[in-house]
């Protein structure tokens, strides 16, 4: 590997972006290709499912033999509240492979007692995520139901691209959540892209039932998202 690729991949784990270091088996020629880079013909086919898959090897592509090496920053989770639901929910996405990251500004729910062993951060939301950003490798989960808690890391969540984002509450809640988000110039099309009432619908009932729910339409989201990116703050 070149050093100036070795630089690239190592500058891409640090900002937390997708890269593929492409090396060609006939001559030992490499390159970087950054997420989203257009590239046409059968090796644009290749990477747009590596990086889906996260999974290295090699393709026929284009006429070359190819070995793609992937380098995906970790997929996360971000919840906003330390409710029922957020304590089986931290359990079973660590299992699957997921960081995550529970935040609520009210000391009453997130507590150390309450979730042992989980990176928990009791503050506001809009002071957490300015040292935390969230980005395209994030899923924003927010379940609170108070408005000045949930109703910016949404906005966040959609002007960074996150790969997912969910809201808990009725359809009636959401109308009024979409309203407040038009108000603060959040465009319809980024809009649509909320999940809500949050989760697979599997008639989830308890707040176990409701956590797999919510973390089986994370991995749905993160397996089918688009390669491309969006800008979600459109006007």
């Amino acid at each position: 590997m070149k050093l100036e690729h070795l630089q690239a991949v190592n500058a891409a784990r640090r900002d937390r972006k997708a890269v593929i270091l492409v090396t060609d088996l006939a001559d030992g020629s490499d390159r970087v290709i950054t997420e989203g880079t257009p590239l046409g013909g059968e090796l644009e086919a290749a990477t747009v499912a590596a990086f889906r898959s996260g999974k290295s090897g090699t393709v026929e592509a284009d006429g070359r033999s190819l070995f793609l090496n992937v380098h995906l920053p970790p997929p996360r989770i971000v919840v906003i509240g330390a409710v029922h639901i957020s304590q089986p929910l931290a359990i079973m996405a660590r299992l699957a492979g997921f960081d995550l990251t529970i935040i609520d500004p009210r000391t009453a729910f997130a507590t150390p007692e309450r979730f042992a062993g989980i990176d928990l951060v009791a503050d506001w939301p809009e002071d957490v995520l300015k040292q935390r950003p969230l980005d395209a490798y994030t899923a924003l989960v927010a379940v609170t139901h108070d408005p000045k808690i949930d109703d910016f890391p949404l906005m966040q969540a959609l002007r960074t691209g996150c790969f997912y984002v969910g809201a808990l509450g009725s359809r009636k809640t959401h109308a009024k959540r979409l309203e407040r988000l038009k108000e603060a110039r959040i465009g319809d099309i980024a809009l649509s892209r909320i999940a809500a009432p949050i989760g697979l619908d599997i008639g989830a009932a308890s707040p176990a039932e409701i956590a797999v729910a919510i973390l089986a339409q994370v991995i749905q989201a993160f397996r089918r998202r688009d390669l491309q990116g969006a800008d979600g703050a459109e006007p």
